[in-house]
């Protein structure tokens, strides 16, 4: 009897009809209760079933049927459909089985992935920021759902997720679980919008980018191809050593792992486009940031390809100010130089206050990528980006920068907190360097000319180029454009820097 007891409740969790109860019938693991499909595209739907069983998938006034395969794999794609806050229920039938999954919504769903700095819950910044317990008092905000990854690592693609996903309805009682960055992000979409949003969380603290490519973009560099051959063998030690590897703490960090559990078995899934926030683990003790950009490229291009989208938006967030390795400013210019890609957008957080790996302002963090996605792909005109370097001038001794985003024109601010940039013309611009052909780094002083940036050195008569912000904790950067948007961290020629975790930082070029 006890027995029979625990099996009727499973089959209600399952959302089975009870009479009907074989557990034949299965829908992929992403599909559950609260859940949100991505508005304006086909929206496909697959599962499982008896081989050459009829399955009949309703949703929103539409009925597709499919027939399950010989391995018992059915799929059915429904026509795109415009937002819609109220709750729906998708139901799948069999002759004698039925799935029911209730209060689904239509709009925008994005996925959120990274390492610690993404997965940092709300709760975990309001035990540092004050003012973050007044947005989890106002959070009842039932049109953002958020769907928690958090499967272990697989060496081969799987099929589907291993656990039942669950989507959860956003109130005070639940936001404190939530991604701070991808709240916020969504939070500020949705007050956009007004249309219901999704975040699916695929982080992994601690982890290096690597095990989020899929396994075919590793082709794309030789770093690359070599890290997924040694992973191949699960030689950690090789990958370790390999200049341009990683420090591979276990199996998990081996190419494609967290890719194949996480996110290979929900790529059919409908999406708009992706947030990133991660390197830390690529750039810390022991750990070689060189080659980050073709991983960043490949980890784009790569999830590019699975999802189906050739040109899905894709926003990262750069290290923050607050740098816990030595690699920190080798890796922040590597994500610059990532930026080359058609439809990506890098977030700069070198400007927010914060100590340590886990700053804990993501409030700014969210409100920044959520501005590239407003106005890259939701039509609004907003500033988006702070000033980026785009080309030098030497004349003499003195070098010209110029930026693009900088229309506005730029000027010496000061970011406090959580308040907007104060802008302080008498003071000075900080941590600008400049070399020569003898390889040596030299403070600079750098002065604003409208949108230009002028920069000279009492030490340095032949400079060849500039760099910004290049340290490991370079606090107070205060270059920004007028919108109140900072400067990215940069190298003029970038092939000067010099960075090798072999070598002591004495030794290595501004280290």
């Amino acid at each position: 009897m006890k027995h029979c007891y625990h099996l009727t409740i499973a089959i209600i969790l399952l959302g089975v009809d009870v009479h009907h109860a074989s557990a034949e019938l299965r829908l992929a693991g992403i599909f559950s209760d609260h859940m949100v499909l991505q508005r304006e595209q086909p929206i496909h739907i697959w599962g499982w079933a008896d081989a050459d069983e009829k399955v009949t998938v309703s949703f929103a006034d539409q009925t597709e049927t499919a027939i399950a395969g010989k391995n018992g794999a059915w799929s059915v794609s429904l026509k795109p459909l415009k937002a819609a806050s109220v709750g729906r229920s998708l139901q799948v039938e069999t002759g004698d089985q039925r799935i029911v999954t209730q209060n689904v919504l239509v709009g925008e769903v994005w996925h959120a992935s990274g390492q610690s700095n993404m997965a940092m819950t709300i709760g975990a910044m309001a035990k540092q920021l004050d003012s973050v317990a007044m947005d989890i008092a106002a959070a009842d905000l039932p049109q953002l759902r958020f769907c928690r990854i958090n499967e272990p690592e697989s060496p081969e693609p799987l099929d589907d997720l291993r656990k039942q996903s669950t989507w959860t309805v956003c109130s005070p009682k639940t936001v404190s679980r939530f991604s701070g960055a991808a709240f916020y992000f969504a939070r500020r979409i949705h007050a956009e919008l007004n249309i219901p949003i999704g975040v699916i969380d695929s982080s992994h603290g601690g982890t290096p980018i690597e095990p989020f490519i899929p396994r075919a973009a590793f082709n794309s560099h030789p770093t690359l191809k070599k890290e997924l051959e040694l992973g191949d063998r699960e030689d950690l030690e090789g990958i370790w050593k390999l200049p341009g590897g990683v420090r591979a703490r276990s199996t998990t960090w081996l190419p494609g792992r967290l890719f194949n559990s996480r996110l290979a078995p929900i790529s059919r899934f409908g999406i708009h486009g992706a947030i990133w926030y991660q390197g830390e683990s690529n750039s810390g003790v022991q750990e070689d940031p060189r080659d980050y950009q073709y991983k960043m490229r490949a980890l784009i291009n790569g999830w590019r390809q699975e999802f189906g989208n050739a040109k899905l938006p894709a926003y990262y967030v750069q290290l923050p100010g607050s740098g816990a390795g030595e690699g920190w400013p080798y890796l922040r210019e590597q994500q610059r130089l990532a930026t080359d890609l058609p439809h990506t957008g890098m977030v700069v957080t070198v400007d927010l206050d914060g100590a340590g790996v886990h700053p804990p302002n993501k409030i700014d963090v969210g409100e920044r990528l959520a501005r590239w996605a407003l106005a890259k792909h939701y039509g609004r005109s907003i500033p988006f980006s702070g000033p980026m370097f785009e080309r030098q001038e030497i004349h003499g001794d003195k070098i010209i920068l110029h930026f693009s985003h900088a229309e506005t024109g730029l000027m010496v601010a000061d970011k406090v907190g959580l308040a907007e940039p104060r802008e302080t013309p008498e003071a000075e611009l900080l941590y600008f360097e400049v070399t020569d052909a003898s390889g040596k780094w030299h403070p600079a002083k750098a002065e604003i000319e409208g949108k230009k940036v002028v920069v000279t050195s009492e030490e340095v008569t032949s400079p060849i180029a500039v760099r910004y912000a290049y340290a490991v904790n370079p606090e107070n950067c205060n270059l920004y454009n007028h919108d109140g948007l900072p400067a990215s961290p940069f190298c003029s020629r970038p092939e000067l820097l010099i960075y090798d975790p072999k070598l002591p930082p004495s030794s290595q070029s501004g280290r």
